[in-house]
């Protein structure tokens, strides 16, 4: 039997289109009961065990035996060795696309990440102070898939804000260490790196233990538990988000060679079964080549399984009035990715609110930003772009507000504090405010 991909095809001039749309763009977080419990309980045995808690499950879930965490501990000369020892190629790669990640988020530092403050005409000086995160935790999946991507996008932007620590997590099932990934926290500059993983890492990180110093911060893709143990500790750490399934949105007027269109949506449907890929167009014979493009790329994909599945099960071809519609049904789904693949990409940029990362024009693919462009590739999905933001430089920094009132200010503003913490009924409040009002010392 051959494999198809066949992506829903809807048309919003259908009566039935919207009731259609949603229920394919539907994706529901459904915690699995069991994992929630297991995670609860691996986060409290290393509450209480510390190291001894964390080697148990690293011995029991990744087949690794050691005999104290230390020993689990990557050596900053390991990490350079690695490197070192890349090919010729792969070490190039690794230093290009490092050099454009560190470059845009040292320039989004510039933008958004510095302190200010002004005098106002009584002299009061207010303010924002920018400082950075003590220490944060990086958690990057290990086991079947290697992420290098994934410790050059979570570390450079922590490095690059200042962080005074980036303590790297990554399991190695069976002792097996992948090379780049271990070369990728050199060129970083993560400060420590430990090889342990799952809800057991997530909380050495979150709580500390003999070993392992705890974070402000965690930060990285995981499975399941690693989703689930990143929700319980947030609270006593900050979590960067807990992403759903990777998404693409095609917004195309029909001049993208279809081919590309086709690969691009294979792009996020190879990562798994749940991943959306949607194309929008006014153009239904374009749409169609496309379709026809999935049929004939297919099955040279090597994860073809799972792209049919996830094309079949999420994916959506859908026909629009025309791109001013297409653009306001972008914005309703607010994808984690969006490519405008128009000739006027710039005409089309400016109707578009929502979404994680925005790709102009037809040869800026995905994919690029996945790796070497420069912008994060952490981004919001299932929606979350409508209020939430990339990875950035800003993750890895706290804000602290600057308040110094002059004598002239402690006058003109005492009297309206005092007023309206009366109206709160805080006497001290006011009391406090009024007392400045004399003039002293």
């Amino acid at each position: 039997m051959t494999l198809q991909a066949t992506p829903l095809r809807l048309a919003t001039s259908a009566p039935d289109f919207e009731a259609a749309f949603k229920a394919r763009l539907h994706w529901a977080a459904d915690t699995d009961a069991a994992i929630e419990q297991r995670v609860a309980d691996i986060l409290a045995d290393v509450q209480q065990r510390g190291d001894a808690a964390v080697l148990d499950y690293t011995r029991r879930f990744d087949g690794l035996e050691a005999d104290s965490l230390s020993a689990l501990a990557l050596d900053p000369a390991e990490l350079k060795a690695a490197f070192e020892a890349l090919p010729d190629a792969q070490r190039h790669a690794l230093e290009a696309a490092a050099r454009r990640v560190r470059s845009y988020h040292e320039a989004q530092k510039k933008a958004s990440g510095e302190s200010w403050s002004y005098r106002d005409e009584d002299g009061t000086l207010l303010g924002q102070k920018v400082t950075p995160l003590d220490r944060v935790g990086i958690y990057v999946p290990g086991g079947k898939a290697a992420y290098p991507s994934s410790v050059l996008m979570n570390a450079i932007p922590a490095h690059v804000a200042g962080v005074g620590e980036i303590v790297m997590v990554v399991p190695t099932p069976r002792g097996e260490k992948n090379t780049l990934v271990l070369a990728a926290a050199h060129v970083a500059g993560v400060t420590r790196a430990f090889t342990i993983g799952g809800a057991q890492a997530v909380a050495a990180l979150a709580y500390g233990t003999a070993t392992m110093p705890a974070v402000d911060k965690i930060t990285g893709p995981g499975n399941a538990y690693v989703a689930a143990a990143k929700r319980r500790v947030f609270g006593t750490v900050g979590i960067d988000m807990i992403a759903g399934p990777s998404e693409i949105l095609v917004l195309a007027d029909g001049s993208t060679p279809p081919d590309w269109v086709a690969m691009d949506l294979f792009s996020q449907a190879e990562h798994d079964e749940l991943a959306q890929s949607i194309l929008l167009c006014p153009d239904a014979a374009y749409i169609d080549a496309v379709q026809r493009e999935i049929d004939r790329l297919l099955p040279g994909m090597p994860r073809r399984d799972i792209i049919a599945a996830s094309l079949n099960g999420r994916g959506a071809l859908i026909h629009t009035r025309d791109m001013d519609e297409a653009c306001a049904i972008s914005n309703r789904i607010a994808p984690e990715h969006l490519e405008v693949s128009s000739r006027e990409p710039q005409r089309w940029e400016p109707l578009l609110k929502h979404a994680g990362a925005i790709f102009l024009g037809a040869f800026t693919s995905e994919s690029l930003g996945d790796y070497c462009a420069g912008p994060n590739h952490v981004l919001p999905t299932s929606g979350t772009a409508r209020f939430s933001s990339p990875l950035g430089v800003y993750d890895f920094q706290k804000r602290s507000s600057l308040i110094e009132v002059s004598e002239a200010g402690a006058r003109s503003l005492g009297p309206i504090a005092a007023e309206l913490a009366y109206g709160e009924g805080l006497q001290a409040h006011a009391r406090a405010a009024e007392l400045r009002l004399e003039g002293r010392p």
